[in-house]
């Protein structure tokens, strides 16, 4: 009785995260080894995330997966993997990246800069309005 799991991201060698939490928040790394059922040694040798012992609880796991990466790799093999396979650049194109870069523009935004972005909004809104009472 084999039935599909519905989990599609798991905690494995290889597996990118997104920190949560900590001076390195919003930066990805690589599971490199697993500790326990609690924590991970996570490396980001590209995205400058040093190699460190770090909860489960503030990573988050990403679709992206390094699959030619052995247990217990170290930071020159981690390196290696992460160029060959352009890991950084898929995260940067991906749109869970971009939504991040969005709201953290939006995030540092004065009061003026909003009332820009109002006035964008208002004059998109009328000339969509005008089109569809056109067609």
């Amino acid at each position: 009785m084999s039935t599909e799991s519905n989990f599609k991201r798991f905690v494995e060698i290889g597996r990118v995260v997104l920190l949560k939490s900590g001076p390195f928040s919003g930066k990805i790394a690589v599971i490199a080894e697993i500790i326990d059922h609690n924590r991970a040694i996570i490396d980001g040798p590209t995205t400058g995330v040093p190699r460190q012992s770090y909860p489960y609880k503030h990573l988050t796991l990403t679709p992206l997966k390094l699959s030619g990466l052995p247990r217990g790799a170290g930071t020159k093999k981690v390196r290696k993997e992460i160029e060959k396979e352009a890991i950084v650049d898929k995260w940067d194109k991906s749109s869970w990246a971009q939504k991040r870069v969005a709201v953290q523009k939006r995030r540092a935004l004065t009061d003026f800069g909003r009332f820009s972005v109002m006035l964008a909004k208002k004059q998109r809104r009328d000339v969509v309005r005008k089109a569809v009472a056109k067609a």
